[in-house]
């Protein structure tokens, strides 16, 4: 019999009745759909009056995709907070810079509590690529005010960030029109 205890969640499973009650979701793997889910949830929870803050690290902040025209006429502006991905960008320590003050803003956001839900797009990849540490993610997720939902997303998690959060969705990759050469479409994937 093993003595190795699974991971527990940040909180309890069930949060006081008429309480708001804070969760940790990662989504992450190879798989689309990962930005998608989290600006459902997003929707989902400005629908029922709730305020949300989203933030993209590896968008550039005059992105205008149609995730940011719609997010944007709804009131809830998306945050680019990088200068685009990695594979363009011409100074990859600009990039890193960028995603250290982003991480900084998105902090801050979580800590002051005035926003119930707070999307973390893309974070896995500043992450992954030791711009930033994962520490200090850790602590700020861990010392949250309570009522204040975080979603990260991006590929390949972090063990320890899987371990903390309350949801973890992997998108698997079964198959992906760009590798038939069909390229990116308006309103798909843009």
């Amino acid at each position: 019999m093993s003595t190795e205890r699974a991971p527990q969640p940040l909180h309890d499973t069930q949060p006081p009745q008429g309480a708001s009650h804070g969760r940790v979701t990662v989504h992450t793997g190879p798989g689309k759909g990962k930005s998608t889910a989290a600006f459902g949830l997003a929707l989902r929870a400005a629908g029922q009056g709730e305020t949300v803050k989203i933030y993209q690290f590896m968008k550039v902040p005059t992105a205008r995709f149609g995730e940011h025209r719609l997010f944007e006429q709804l009131g809830m502006p998306i945050e680019g907070l990088g200068d685009g991905f990695s594979w363009k960008s011409r100074d990859l320590e600009h990039s890193a810079e960028l995603a250290r003050a982003g991480w900084a803003r998105a902090e801050a956001t979580v800590r002051a509590g005035a926003h119930s839900l707070v999307v973390l797009d893309e974070i896995m990849y500043p992450l992954r690529y030791g711009w930033m540490s994962l520490d200090p993610v850790l602590a700020c997720l861990r010392e949250r005010p309570s009522h204040v939902h975080v979603v990260l997303t991006g590929r390949n998690a972090p063990q320890e960030l899987i371990d903390i959060a309350d949801s973890v969705t992997e998108m698997a990759l079964i198959k992906h029109h760009f590798k038939a050469g069909v390229p990116a479409q308006r309103g798909i994937e843009d």
